[in-house]
């Protein structure tokens, strides 16, 4: 079962991109999960690609940090199939590093996952489904009824279906 989260952490990111604090976050390690949330919860097309976060870069061919997503390195040939959830049909993946120190709640969560999977890098994508980014916990909440997520994370409390 595809296990999400979403770290609401504070406010908004500027920009287009979920940046973790209203992300929809899963195991990158296979396709089962990109294709899950591609047809349970987006509702696109299954090729549309999804990102990395990552502590440091060193599974991708990246030498500068990468924290608001503009690059779409090659992925490590040493890693591309263990991560294979985010790489896109290229072999790129549009990376998002993170600084424990910026966001510490969401590198403290993807040290975790690395702990328990030796993956240092969880999958992430804008917390919506057909309408804008969430903004609010109400938001979040009305967004996790309406689609088929497995839990919701809001500040510190989990929120998972019965």
């Amino acid at each position: 079962m595809m296990r999400t989260w979403s770290p609401r952490q504070g406010g908004s990111e500027l920009g287009p991109r979920a940046l973790g604090a209203r992300s929809i976050l899963a195991d990158p390690r296979t396709t089962a999960g990109s294709d899950a949330l591609n047809e349970r919860i987006k509702h696109r097309e299954p090729f549309r690609p999804f990102a990395p976060a990552v502590l440091a870069g060193t599974w991708f061919d990246l030498d500068v940090a990468s924290p608001f997503m503009p690059l779409a390195p090659p992925v490590s040939a040493d890693h591309a199939d263990k991560i294979a959830g985010v790489v896109h049909v290229e072999g790129t993946a549009r990376v998002q590093t993170v600084d424990p120190a910026t966001a510490p709640l969401y590198g403290a969560l993807i040290e975790h996952f690395h702990q328990l999977t030796g993956v240092p890098v969880v999958l992430n994508t804008s917390f919506n489904d057909c309408e804008p980014i969430v903004e609010t916990p109400g938001h979040v909440l009305a967004t996790f009824q309406a689609c088929d997520l497995d839990a919701a994370g809001i500040g510190e409390y989990l929120v998972e279906r019965c």
